[in-house]
C-alpha cells in the first residue's frame, strides 16, 4: 500500500514537473518575442513628439535623431505612440506639454482597434507620474502629455474581455503598461503575435493596467538592446531623451 502511495506520489510530482517547464518554455517563448524598455519617470525623461517647431511632421526616429542632435540631447528610446490618420495627425486625444492638439474622441462604436471598447488612454502627469486609464475616465487635469489609443490590454489587472487564447489575428503590436512600482513597461512584438499573448506579457509582469499603441507599422529603437528601426513614417512619436554632458 505503501509503495503504491509512493508511486502515485512520484507520478503526481513528475507532472508537476512537466507542467511547470511547459509554462516556462511557453513563457520565454513569448518573452523572446517581446522587445521591451522600463523607464523610471524620476529618474528618465520622456517626451511626446508630433511637429517640430516649424510645424512639420517628424514623421520618423531618423528626423528625430537629428532633431536631438541638433538641441545638444541624445535620442535613448524611442516609439509610435499610437494611431495616426492619414496626413500623420493623431486618431483621438493628443496633448504635448500640456497644450491640447488633438481632440479626445469619444465615439463607442467606430471601426478598428481603436474603437474597440474600452479603449484608453496613456498620460503623464506633470509631477511625472505614468498612467493608463479607460478614455471615460480620463480628466484633463495636471497633465503633460497625453495619446489615446485602442483598445485597453488590461483592465485592473484583467485581460481585455474580448482577447481569445489562440486567437489566429496576428500582427506585431506595440504597447504601453504601468509597472506595480510605477514604472513605465513600453513594449513591442519582434513577430507577430495576437491580443492575448500580448496583453498576457505584460500581466505576467504585474501590470495592471495596459494599452495596445498600434499595430503592423509598429517600430522601435532601443540601441541599448541593439534593435534599431529607423523606417516608417508615424504620428505620434514618444521617446526618452538624455541630455549630453
Amino acid at each position: 500500500m505503501n509503495l503504491n502511495r509512493k508511486i502515485h506520489s512520484f507520478g503526481i510530482l513528475i507532472i508537476v514537473i512537466i507542467g511547470i517547464l511547459a509554462f516556462t518554455q511557453i513563457k520565454s517563448v513569448r518573452n523572446e518575442n517581446i522587445i521591451s524598455h522600463k523607464v523610471d519617470l524620476t529618474k528618465q525623461e520622456i517626451r511626446f513628439y508630433w511637429k517640430n517647431k516649424k510645424g512639420e511632421n517628424i514623421k520618423n526616429f531618423h528626423n528625430l535623431i537629428s532633431l536631438t542632435k541638433h538641441q545638444s540631447e541624445k535620442l535613448v528610446f524611442a516609439m509610435n505612440g499610437g494611431m495616426y490618420k492619414k496626413d500623420l495627425s493623431p486618431q483621438g486625444l493628443y496633448i504635448e506639454n500640456g497644450i491640447l492638439k488633438s481632440k479626445i474622441d469619444t465615439l463607442q462604436n467606430g471601426y478598428g482597434n481603436f474603437y474597440m471598447q474600452p479603449n484608453g488612454i496613456f498620460y503623464i502627469t506633470n509631477d511625472n507620474k505614468g498612467v493608463v486609464c479607460k478614455t471615460k475616465e480620463f480628466k484633463n487635469e495636471n497633465i503633460k502629455y497625453a495619446t489615446q489609443s485602442g483598445p485597453l490590454l488590461l483592465i485592473k489587472g484583467k485581460i481585455h474581455p474580448k482577447f481569445r487564447k489562440g486567437s489566429k489575428n496576428l500582427n506585431i503590436r506595440n504597447g504601453i503598461g504601468i509597472l506595480p512600482n510605477g514604472k513605465l513597461l513600453f513594449a513591442m512584438s519582434k513577430h507577430k503575435i495576437n491580443f492575448y499573448d500580448f496583453a498576457t506579457y505584460f500581466k505576467e509582469l504585474g501590470c495592471k493596467n495596459a494599452l495596445y499603441l498600434d499595430g503592423f507599422v509598429s517600430k522601435t529603437y532601443l540601441p541599448e538592446k541593439k534593435w534599431i528601426e529607423t523606417d516608417g513614417n508615424f504620428g505620434v512619436i514618444i521617446a526618452e531623451i538624455e541630455k549630453k554632458k
